[in-house]
């Protein structure tokens, strides 16, 4: 006997047709959703709000809602994430007041986006406690470590400036705060210029004396960077990064006890010792002013005229308008 093949109805093939049809829209829809999702890459460090807005997740669904996902990536400072906003390599970042400089003498791609307020007891220069330095005066012929291009090394410029010095008067010895702390304990340098939570971390340690903060010397501003062209093209997605980091920032100002708990894991440094550190920090991202900009002039000025930038740069014409 020969099999046949029962012939089935065309009525109840429609019903799986029309499944799969639905399937194949569905699939389509989510491809194409997902073609028109667009990143900011964010770059970040160990320490400070950003790493706190990656923490608490509060960034995405604000992007999520304009077509955009988050894409987080750390740095151990400000001048390589500075380097990779010159580079391409991230949308939006942070860092003190330097590092912004230094790549403005490189490139023309940065964007001030905003800061926050001055924090000039957050960094200082530090000596051993048994140290016969007392002044900074006294460190005329000594080994200084610093991380260079960062927001210390223009408190060391100052300070030495105001102490009668000047750069050939010391021999600064250019080191990540990681390898300069291993070098200051060891007696391998005489003083460390470093910011928090690097500093607060130092004087916790027991051996370390506060020679200079940045009182009366410096601002310590922290700026909120992007490039021009991602602003140019971004502009509300760029608006609700600012919103996001002013929430955060609403509430580490009142909580920093909380904040500390929070970002000891990441940044490896026991709560206490961070709430000290979160204590002289400053709180209340605003958008850069006439005298916060002509502040961030006379820095760049100061580094080109001391030759560490190979040109001028201009601030003022890096900076955004909000809304724009």
């Amino acid at each position: 006997m020969t099999a046949r093949t029962r012939a089935v109805p065309a009525s109840s093939l429609l019903p799986r047709l029309w499944l799969a049809l639905a399937a194949l829209i569905f699939v389509s829809l989510t491809l194409a959703a997902h073609a028109q999702e667009r990143t900011v890459r964010v770059g970040y460090q160990k320490y400070g709000t950003l790493v706190l807005l990656k923490g608490r997740g509060t960034l995405e669904p604000r992007l999520k809602a304009l077509g955009y996902r988050v894409q987080w990536s750390e740095f151990p400072s400000g001048p390589p994430l500075m380097e990779a906003l010159n580079a391409g390599a991230v949308d939006f970042g942070s860092a003190g007041e330097t590092p912004p400089i230094f790549a403005q003498a490189a490139s023309d791609a940065l964007a001030y986006v905003a800061h926050e307020p001055a924090a000039p007891e957050g960094e200082a220069i530090l000596v051993p406690k048994a140290s016969p330095i007392q002044s900074v005066a006294d460190l005329r012929g000594k080994k200084v470590a610093l991380n260079k291009g960062s927001n210390v090394h223009y408190l060391l410029v100052r300070a030495i400036e105001a102490a009668g010095l000047s750069l050939s008067d010391i021999t600064p010895v250019y080191l990540a705060p990681a390898d300069a702390r291993a070098a200051f304990e060891r007696g391998a340098v005489d003083a460390w210029v470093i910011w928090d939570p690097y500093f607060a971390a130092a004087e916790a340690g027991g051996n370390a004396r506060v020679l200079a903060d940045g009182t009366g010397l410096v601002p310590n501003h922290q700026f909120y960077l992007s490039s021009k062209t991602f602003a140019a093209e971004n502009g509300p997605a760029l608006d609700a990064i600012v919103a996001a980091i002013a929430e955060v920032d609403a509430w580490a100002e009142d909580n920093t006890d909380a904040v500390a708990k929070e970002l000891a894991p990441s940044v490896g440094i026991p709560a206490p010792i961070l709430s000290v550190a979160l204590k002289r920090q400053t709180y209340g991202i605003r958008p850069l002013d006439e005298a916060v900009t002509k502040e961030q002039q006379r820095i760049a000025d100061t580094f080109h005229g001391l030759k560490l930038v190979p040109k001028t740069v201009d601030i003022a014409g890096a900076v955004r308008k909000p809304g724009s």
